[in-house]
């Protein structure tokens, strides 16, 4: 199936890309160099693919430093919003002014170049769930079970990057992935249908160890998945086609569920 966009899906968003330019300084931490990306750049993307919003997720090559996805999230105005890292002792007004420029949750990658660490996590969702933020959540999915019940939870919206991000081999009959389940099952939980070449062992074009779960999760929870690019694809060779991906995401999840998958449910969790 070519994906193909009418006005049924007015509104259809790519919930994960980075942005990066180098008039920005790396933070100590980063765990490599990242390309230039900018902005204006994306713009291109987003007309080939036929979309009209996109997320902003600060990459961890910018640490708590979140001017470059503030600037990007108003260069793509107001079909963009953005998900900060911030410190745990983040004051208040520092939320609320993020919130006025259009972020909607808070970062925590639990791999190479993460900044936050678990102990952390609850306090800072107790803060942001007043706001309708949400914790947007990147690890290996294999060690889901073991943080399974702290993440159950969280009184706010919880949203997991990349599949589950399963760094190893991983069925839908995995205790890892039912645990994705049972999370999504509370519902508060949305999953990324994206870039499964972070965790694929078989490659592209097909991608065939994380398409029975992505189809697993899109037939079981299509209110609960999300679809992005995670453009520009930092530190990945050859470089994906982001048009491509889209058709492979989509393909899997099947026609009926697209419009939810691009339009509804982003809508919803980003505040659209």
């Amino acid at each position: 199936m070519n994906v193909t966009f009418d006005a049924d899906l007015a509104g259809a968003c790519d919930c994960h890309i980075h942005v990066y330019e180098r008039a920005y300084a790396l933070a100590p931490s980063a765990p490599f160099a990242p390309p230039e990306a900018p902005a204006t750049a994306y713009r291109d993307v987003q007309r080939a693919l036929g979309l009209e919003r996109a997320i902003v997720v600060q990459p961890t090559a910018y640490g708590f430093d979140n001017s470059c996805t503030l600037a990007a999230i108003a260069e793509l105005g107001a079909g963009a919003r953005g998900i900060a890292i911030v410190p745990p002792d983040v004051s208040d007004d520092a939320l609320d002014r993020l919130h006025r420029q259009g972020v909607r949750g808070v970062r925590y990658m639990m791999l190479a170049g993460g900044v936050l660490p678990w102990s952390s996590l609850e306090a800072m969702a107790v803060r942001l769930a007043p706001r309708g933020w949400h914790i947007d959540l990147q690890l290996d999915g294999r060690d889901l079970p073991g943080h399974e019940a702290l993440l159950a939870r969280l009184p706010c919206r919880l949203v997991i990057d990349h599949v589950g991000k399963f760094l190893g081999p991983t069925s839908p009959a995995s205790e890892a992935f039912m645990a994705l389940r049972r999370l999504i099952e509370q519902g508060r939980c949305w999953v990324k249908l994206s870039a499964p070449y972070e965790s694929s062992r078989s490659g592209p074009p097909d991608y065939a160890d994380v398409a029975p779960l992505v189809r697993e999760l899109a037939r079981r929870y299509p209110e609960r998945c999300l679809w992005a690019s995670n453009w520009p694809h930092p530190n990945v060779s050859p470089r994906p086609d982001d048009a491509v991906l889209l058709d492979w995401a989509m393909t899997l999840a099947g026609e009926a569920t697209r419009r939810r998958i691009l339009v509804d449910n982003p809508a919803e969790l980003y505040g659209f």
